[in-house]
Formats: structure tokens, sequence, C-alpha cells
């Protein structure tokens, strides 16, 4: 059975291609089953691959066949299972996924500003070399300092 993203079954309807939409269930899923005027059947799939578009809500599938403007159609619940239908993350998992994009963008938001603020400092760079030879100075000063201690 070949797929239909949402965007061709929108097409197809205004154009009055669609002969018949059943919404089919699948163990704890709703699939939308369409037959078209020429006579080959398809499924409403997913827009990016052509996998089937899996409905947990039947209220969720029939908004959007409203949406498109399929307002009439058949009923098939002979598979239905709802023991069946798989648990989701759904606005729980959205939640927490926009939770953590607004702490990354904070996080970015704030090394920005602490970048910008390293650029525009008034005061003069100073060299990487020059800085490592300062540390080097610094650490052979503590390590002869140290080693006097142990002396006395």
């Amino acid at each position: 059975m070949q797929g239909m993203t949402l965007e061709q079954l929108r097409s197809v309807s205004r154009s009055g291609g669609i002969s018949q939409v059943t919404l089919k269930a699948k163990g704890g899923m709703f699939l939308v089953k369409i037959d078209t005027r020429s006579g080959s059947p398809a499924v409403l799939a997913k827009a990016r691959s052509n996998e089937p578009r899996q409905f947990g809500n039947l209220t969720a599938a029939l908004n959007v066949l409203r949406a498109i403007g399929i307002t009439v159609g058949q009923f098939d619940a002979s598979e239905w299972d709802p023991s069946a239908k798989q648990p989701t993350a759904g606005r729980r998992g959205r939640a927490e996924a926009l939770r953590n994009a607004h702490k990354a963008s904070a996080h970015a938001s704030w090394l920005n500003a602490e970048i910008q603020s390293t650029i525009d400092d008034p005061r003069a760079n100073v060299g990487h070399d020059e800085v490592l030879a300062e540390m080097d100075a610094d650490i052979a000063r503590l390590e002869e300092k140290a080693a006097r201690r142990k002396r006395t």
C-alpha cells in the first residue's frame, strides 16, 4: 500500500480525488486508510518517511482529517486492542526537550556575553607565550621556595 503525506492528502482531497477514508484500528493505534478515485489505496504517512502515521488518540486523527476538509468516512475497530497501545513521551517528553533547549540557549547567551566582554576589554592583550613564560617562572619560584623549606 502506498504512503500519502498530509500535504498530498490535502491536495488530492481538494481536487476531488478521494473516494473513501477509513480510520482503521491496528492494535492500540489508528491509521488513516485512503481510497482514491483512481482505485489505488494509500495510507496517511509521516512527512519525512513512508512509514504510516499512527494516531494513539482517535480525536487527534479526526481533527487532522477535519482540518483537511474530510468530514465523512468509515471507522473500522475490528483490530483495536487498547492494551497494545505503545506508551509515548507525550507532552512530558516535549516539555523536557524545551527545558533543555532553554538551558542551552541561556548558556549560549551567557558565553557570548563573556566572549564579547573579553573582546571589548580595553586592557592590552597578553600573548600566549608570554603567559606561559610567566607561569613557568611562578612555578619555578614556588618549587624553589618549597625546596628551601625542606632544607630548614
